[in-house]
């Protein structure tokens, strides 16, 4: 399984395990191919997406045994944690947000030129593929961070792997409005800061994705019951 954790203070506050396992499990037969054999060597994650809160980082939290205001959270920070490929699911970032998460956290290493393992269907060139990578990863980081009303830090392994594989850059701080507010500009070592404020995740999570008000479990079963595709039956 591949593996993250989170240190506050010296002391471990969360593990994750990744849950989206890319690629495919035997290589393909191109010998030219770039391949992503993940599930050949990994397992799935079975510690699902548990959101956590962090101490120490703020002060005057509301901590257990105090009675709590009407706002959703005024206590520690709460963050989770992704890898790489989680990334693209929504269904990773419900959760978290279900959970009131204010922070996600993102480590990513992409392929900016794989297309036997993306299956592109046009010509295209390496710097094309490079940028519509890059696209890619700026749209699940912007969008999701704006549905679920939370900051967001991706963070990339990028450049050339062992010389040939090259990985796309991006790093980046994304606000709960889907706004980058500081991003890589290379792939060199980089360091990017952005000041941020947790309240500025109430707007959503109290308006527009106000969960409780809003969604409607009832008409999603769909979500948890079927995972490939099965098309409406044919038309006579």
């Amino acid at each position: 399984m591949e593996r993250a954790t989170t240190l506050a203070s010296g002391e471990i506050t969360s593990k994750y395990r990744k849950v989206h396992l890319p690629g495919t499990v035997d290589p393909f037969e191109n010998e030219d191919a770039i391949n992503q054999l993940e599930k050949r060597y990994f397992k799935p994650g079975d510690l699902g997406f548990k959101a956590f809160r962090v101490p120490d980082l703020l002060e005057g939290t509301l901590k257990a045994g105090i009675v709590e205001t009407k706002i959703l959270s005024k206590g520690d920070p709460i963050l989770g944690m992704m890898i790489c490929n989680d990334r693209r699911w929504p269904e990773a970032w419900r959760c978290y947000g279900l959970q009131g998460v204010e922070l996600i956290l993102c480590g990513y290493n992409t392929a900016g030129w794989a297309p036997d393992l993306w299956g592109t269907k046009r010509p295209i060139t390496k710097e094309q593929a490079e940028q519509e990578a890059l696209f890619h990863h700026r749209l699940v980081m912007q969008s999701n961070s704006y549905m679920n009303s939370c900051f967001s830090v991706s963070a990339a392994r990028c450049g050339m792997d062992d010389g040939k594989y090259d990985l796309i850059g991006g790093s980046a701080i994304v606000s709960p409005e889907g706004h980058i507010l500081a991003e890589a500009k290379s792939k060199e070592d980089e360091v990017i800061i952005a000041e941020i404020d947790l309240e500025d995740c109430r707007q959503g999570k109290e308006k527009t994705f106000d969960f409780g008000r809003h969604r409607r479990t009832e008409t999603y079963d769909l979500i948890t019951r079927q995972t490939g595709v099965v098309e409406p039956k044919l038309l006579r």
